[in-house]
């Protein structure tokens, strides 16, 4: 399971409830992503994971990418902002990916009254009309439905990074102002021996044929396997060797 098919299978199939508001809701956050790109000059995508549907403000940064400013949402059927993406570095879109999940995974332990303190914060390097990467500071705000079980909406902001980010990928409490770092390089998700106990259960070598090999006993192989498993986010070693390959570690 790539990461992508992990961030719709989370993100799509939460159980949201039903009712006549959110599409009161809905209208209220469209109004705020406008508003942001009018003001700040970003692009901004509101995303609902209900409806798998996208609105995209340009504001005025997106003449950067050849895209109109422009007082209407271009609406697509996707929480995937195809357009946008497609602009980024390959190795920062992997990374934004895994980011993302990791912030997702990072609310939803959060009562649901704390969760709106937080935003991530990354940078990421996006190719303009002339062929050359600009620096963009992406940021992204999980929005949950009022009965705190669900996260509804994500409301992501590109715009160029006008201030030193310390770190390349933060999360950030908006109250207080304190910063907690991601994972700067997803590569770095395992450590040398998870990875290697990874790379030999790729290769198919049982449990026993890996204690084996590395000359240390099956306990420390199945304790190093769990936590492949934890670090990745799956379910088992052939998700787990199918996501390491899509963000390279395999």
């Amino acid at each position: 399971m790539n990461i992508v098919n992990k961030l719709n299978k989370e993100l799509l199939r939460q159980d949201f409830p039903e009712g006549e508001a959110w599409a009161m809701e809905l209208e209220q956050y469209k109004e705020i992503a406008y508003h942001y790109a009018y003001i700040e000059n970003v692009l901004s995508v509101l995303s609902d994971m209900h409806t798998n549907q996208s609105y995209l403000f340009y504001g005025g940064f997106a003449k950067s990418f050849g895209m109109i400013p422009s007082q209407k949402d271009h609406q697509i059927n996707s929480i995937w902002e195809e357009d946008i993406l497609q602009r980024i570095h390959t190795e920062d879109l992997s990374g934004k990916f895994i980011q993302e999940l990791q912030f997702f995974h990072f609310l939803r332990k959060l009562p649901p009254n704390k969760r709106s303190d937080y935003y991530l914060a990354s940078k990421l390097r996006m190719k303009d009309l002339s062929g050359n990467y600009l620096t963009v500071l992406h940021r992204m705000f999980y929005i949950s439905e009022p009965s705190g079980n669900s996260i509804r909406f994500a409301l992501c902001l590109y715009g160029p990074l006008t201030s030193h980010l310390p770190y390349k990928s933060v999360i950030v409490n908006s109250v207080t102002g304190e910063i907690q770092e991601l994972n700067p390089q997803h590569k770095n998700i395992l450590s040398n021996r998870e990875l290697q106990i990874l790379q030999l259960i790729h290769q198919g070598r049982s449990s026993k044929q890996i204690a084996d090999t590395l000359s240390i006993s099956i306990h420390t192989v199945s304790r190093h396997r769990q936590e492949i498993l934890k670090k990745l986010q799956v379910r088992n070693s052939m998700e787990a060797c199918r996501i390491a390959k899509d963000i390279g570690l395999l």
